[in-house]
């Protein structure tokens, strides 16, 4: 089987069944829910209101992009788990079987899934993007502050959000290649996306020394990637993260890392 027939063959597996699209409205969802409660916050703030304020207002430079950045700070969970399933799935379904039977040369289904991966990345960028976007500027506009949404830095933002829910999916297929119990990756990605990271990133912002280390965790160059985000303001790698095309080679990094160890170990058992 040659490599477009593969990567038909994936997109077959891939969307011809709920679970992109169940993990898509959820996406959504929460980003929409994270960047109107962000907008809230900052609006309300910079305006005045929440606090009730009588004087000048705040400046507003760089609200918008905090907002709308909400989308991978909070969703890459969504593309990596999504990429961590499109392996494991198999694993665990046995249909992994036919499919080297169909193609003996294994390093050309891992392609297939890399393209597929790409496309869901993608997809799930735009949904991302336009749930921060669509809920971030609604509330944004509601307290007068300008949305940006005609600023070319605002859509070069989006762009590289795009390319780091791209990334993070390829990240998520080199865990599944990796892991191959799907509740344990499962378990893996949700406990390091949700407590380990975090933890130790807001450690790093503490302690003197350790932001160097902590800028080349995943998440921490994702960041970098797209730019401004709600956690370089928190100050948790603040003074101390990567160039944006950087973090992009390092998160791409991560994916290739962990799909040659698979590729090394668990892509050459026999499926049992």
């Amino acid at each position: 089987m040659s490599l477009v027939a593969a990567t038909r063959s994936e997109y077959t597996k891939q969307f011809s069944t709920a679970g992109w699209w169940v993990l898509g409205i959820v996406l959504v969802a929460y980003v929409a829910f994270t960047a109107g409660v962000l907008a809230l916050v900052f609006g309300g703030v910079a305006s005045g209101r929440l606090t009730g304020s009588t004087g000048p207002a705040l400046s507003t430079d760089g609200i918008p992009a905090l907002v709308y950045s909400s989308a991978t700070a909070v969703g890459y969970v969504f593309p990596l788990l999504v990429g961590t399933l499109m392996v494991t799935t198999e694993f665990r379904h046995k249909t992994l079987t036919p499919t080297f039977l169909a193609t003996p040369r294994r390093g050309v289904v891992l392609v297939g899934k890399f393209v597929v991966g790409v496309v869901v990345g993608l997809l799930y960028g735009i949904l991302g993007s336009l749930a921060a976007v669509g809920a971030g500027a609604g509330v944004l506009s509601i307290f007068g502050i300008d949305t940006a949404l005609g600023a070319g830095d605002t859509w070069e933002l989006v762009g590289r959000m795009l390319l780091a829910f791209a990334l993070w999916s390829l990240v998520g297929i080199g865990v599944g290649t990796v892991v191959r119990n799907q509740v344990a990756a499962i378990v893996i990605v949700l406990a390091i996306t949700l407590f380990i990271e975090p933890i130790v990133r807001t450690a790093g912002g503490l302690v003197d020394g350790f932001a160097g280390v902590v800028k080349w965790f995943p998440s921490a160059a994702s960041d970098a990637l797209v730019g401004q985000t709600i956690f370089g303001a928190m100050g948790t790698t603040a003074g101390d993260s990567l160039e944006w095309w950087a973090g992009g080679l390092v998160l791409l990094g991560y994916a290739v890392v962990l799909v040659v160890i698979g590729l090394l170990t668990t892509w050459r058992r026999d499926i049992d």
